[in-house]
């Protein structure tokens, strides 16, 4: 049996129905007969979170636990987020949770690495001296993604340019794409020269970044919700004024970076599970248009992924509302339905 949706389609914002298959979507109605599943309000390609890392043990952060990880994913999914890009994990999808057809869609890049010239201090990275190498690799057994640590601690120098070329050129080169961790100046400018896919945080981002990054198509995933959480915490000594300082540009480069033409997206980083609606909160009060905040967890965010939305053969991830999210973003917290992988499972 197919299933029938009609409503106010996103972010296209007229009226529509639409019908699924499968796991597909189609705007022409089939031959079977199908149900009505919703009737009315706002449809919604499914939620993105693109920087999330579930997994980790409840008594032992640096420790791989699976049964948190299905946990967690869980909670994503109960948010009506249907897809979710890992940016670095500490082990490996049990194939039974990435190919469940309740569960969320997931994209992976591996693990975090981190070249040997770098403090070594996080137990959580790989720590290697060829960078490259390590990079292709994980690119080719992750999803077609890699994930580096552009620079970690505040007094230590980043990855130099030179080698987060190399290693961009080399991922790029066999169809992959590199998410870097930067925090530093220098190091959010040598990845973006560099050219890499994603920029993640971009604390002490420089201005010239914005124009850098527009011109290689990279995205910026600012993950403002820890950033915001944290800030009434942070000591008033040196480190905890670079950190203030740097929170500060990030909210600052969120507008400039839109306003130049660089896709921004939602990435939550950490706990709570499934709280992708803070994060597009925080990018609307950083100046992002409510659409544009809506879609960098949503339309945007998928199709960055290549995971289509509510276009005809698209995949059946639909979330729906009872109100418009552009003008009430808090509505993403509660959705009346969600579909995915062409189930219904609220």
């Amino acid at each position: 049996m197919a299933l029938h949706l009609r409503g106010t389609l996103l972010p296209a914002g007229a009226v529509g129905e639409l019908w699924i298959l499968g796991d597909r979507i189609t705007f022409e109605r089939p031959s079977v007969e199908a149900e009505t599943v919703a009737d009315g309000g706002f449809l919604l390609p499914g939620l993105v979170d693109v920087h999330t890392h579930p997994g980790a043990a409840p008594q032992d952060q640096e420790r791989w636990d699976p049964d948190a990880f299905a946990e967690q994913i869980t909670a994503h999914r109960d948010a009506g987020t249907t897809a979710l890009r890992f940016p670095g994990l500490l082990g490996e999808i049990p194939d039974a949770l990435r190919d469940a057809p309740d569960m969320p869609r997931m994209i992976t890049a591996g693990r975090w690495l981190a070249w040997a010239g770098l403090s070594k201090n996080a137990d959580f990275h790989t720590i290697t001296d060829d960078l490259v190498t390590a990079a292709v690799a994980e690119a080719k057994a992750h999803d077609g993604w890699c994930k580096l640590m552009g620079d970690w601690d505040y007094e230590a120098d980043p990855v130099p340019y030179d080698i987060l070329r190399a290693v961009t050129d080399a991922v790029h080169a066999e169809g992959g794409r590199v998410a870097a961790h930067c925090q530093s100046a220098q190091g959010v400018l040598n990845a973006a020269r560099a050219g890499v896919d994603s920029i993640e945080h971009g604390m002490g981002m420089p201005e010239e970044c914005v124009e850098l990054m527009a011109g290689h198509g990279a995205a910026y995933v600012p993950t403002l919700t820890p950033f915001a959480r944290r800030a009434p915490q942070v000591k008033d000594n040196p480190r905890g004024r670079l950190w203030r300082e740097g929170h500060r540009i990030m909210i600052r480069r969120v507008r400039e970076a839109h306003d130049a033409g660089v896709t921004v997206l939602a990435g939550t980083d950490s706990a709570p599970f499934g709280n992708v609606a803070t994060e597009v909160e925080h990018l609307i009060a950083a100046g992002l248009p409510a659409d544009v905040a809506v879609g960098a967890a949503s339309w945007v965010a998928r199709d960055f992924l290549g995971l289509p939305g509510l276009v005809e053969g698209g995949l059946a991830d639909v979330t729906v509302y009872d109100a418009d999210p552009r003008l009430e973003p808090g509505v993403l917290r509660h959705p009346r339905r969600i579909v995915l992988r062409g189930r219904v499972l609220r």
